[in-house]
């Protein structure tokens, strides 16, 4: 389904674009195009006064901070990231944007996201982002099951997976949300707001 309504409060949630993700081979659209898609993308909602919440995942350095459990993948690497790897692109952030850290896949669970989005009466969110099979699909499905609407900015999200991206935008989301490239989301957000 293409995008068809944006809510008169509708957030944008921007999904661990920060030096060390950016900067990771994705398919099928590189680190730097999404980061470029997300930041007309947060230009146009503060130009409609509207929420853009930057998500950065980060980690205490010898990871004692980040979830756990048993997995068939085997443990995380514990090799050290390097020293920037979670600071957001330059590039996307400015003042009064919301920054919410997350330990997790998803941006909801142990952060204050639902809050800051409530307090601001925000009944929908656009997502985008880096990984969609993991940040974006885990945020999405806790929107969805928080009772928000949910748009997905397809062009503006990308996977280390061309699989797993593939099944997130074909499979998954249709199922969360509606799907949208950023142009898509650009006009409607100009026919609802300008």
């Amino acid at each position: 389904m293409t995008v068809s309504t944006l809510d008169p409060k509708t957030a944008l949630v921007v999904i661990d674009l920060q030096a060390g993700v950016v900067a990771m081979p994705t398919v099928p659209h590189t680190g730097p195009e999404v980061l470029s898609r997300a930041v007309a993308l947060a230009e146009a909602f503060r130009k409609y006064d509207l929420p853009v919440v930057l998500v950065r995942v980060s980690f205490q350095p010898d990871g004692a901070d980040a979830a756990g459990g048993r997995i068939d993948g085997g443990p995380a690497p514990a090799a050290p990231r390097p020293a920037g790897w979670d600071v957001l692109a330059s590039e996307l952030t400015a003042p009064g944007d919301i920054v919410v850290t997350k330990r997790n896949w998803g941006a909801f669970h142990g952060t204050d996201l639902d809050t800051q989005l409530r307090r601001r009466g925000v009944t929908q969110i656009v997502l985008a982002g880096i990984a969609t099979s993991i940040g974006v699909e885990s945020t999405a499905r806790a929107a969805h099951e928080h009772n928000y609407h949910v748009t997905l900015a397809t062009d503006a999200m990308s996977d280390r997976d061309p699989d797993a991206h593939r099944n997130s935008i074909e499979k998954i989301f249709p199922r969360l949300g509606e799907t949208g490239t950023t142009a898509e989301i650009l006009e409607l957000l100009a026919k609802t707001h300008g």
